[in-house]
């Protein structure tokens, strides 16, 4: 039997700040640190293991996940990344401050955009600095792929069945691996 283990990422600088994050590439923060070095000592004191990990392409879930192999000292396991695994595009609203967004928009509108399965947040065009196509993480990506915003269906369908979920854990059904994934939701 395959165990699945779901990561958060710890908190980022953006989180710190409010802000929406999304595809932004934002480090952790010293709190963030602190969260996965707690996140690794946790799991190694319940006793997991893993044979592999899986993250997305930002460098807050990629620190998430080193931090916790560390701890767990267990560096050596392969380990997958892949941008299907990124946190939900937040359009217009990346960077932004939440609590100025609400005071603009209301309250109502933002937990909309936030929460809503098949509302997503106001689009980027494709000119806007913060499309992905523009950044060097995504170079070896079809920029029709890219997203401009993404629903919570949106980014579920990305996920599965046509993204990460087939092509990376398809062969590990069978083999009952424990799996570690860390996530920027």
């Amino acid at each position: 039997m395959i165990k699945l283990v779901l990561l958060r990422h710890g908190e980022s600088v953006w989180n710190k700040e409010n802000r929406f994050t999304g595809w932004t590439d934002v480090d952790l923060s010293e709190k963030g640190v602190a969260e996965a070095k707690q996140a690794g000592v946790t799991l190694k004191e319940k006793g997991f293991t893993f044979d592999m990990a899986f993250t997305s392409v930002l460098k807050r879930a990629i620190r998430t996940l080193e931090i916790v192999l560390d701890e767990m000292a267990l560096k050596d396991i392969p380990v997958f990344k892949s941008w299907r695994l990124n946190e939900r595009h937040y359009g217009a609203l990346q960077g932004l401050n939440k609590a100025e967004t609400a005071q603009q928009y209301g309250e109502k509108q933002v937990a909309i955009w936030r929460r809503s399965y098949t509302i997503a947040p106001p689009s980027l065009t494709r000119e806007d600095s913060r499309f992905p196509g523009h950044d060097p993480l995504y170079k070896d990506v079809n920029s029709d792929d890219l997203p401009l915003t993404e629903s919570l269906k949106i980014q579920w369908k990305d996920f599965y069945p046509t993204g990460i979920a087939p092509s990376s854990l398809f062969y590990v059904r069978k083999s009952g691996y424990l799996l570690l994934l860390t996530a920027t939701v």
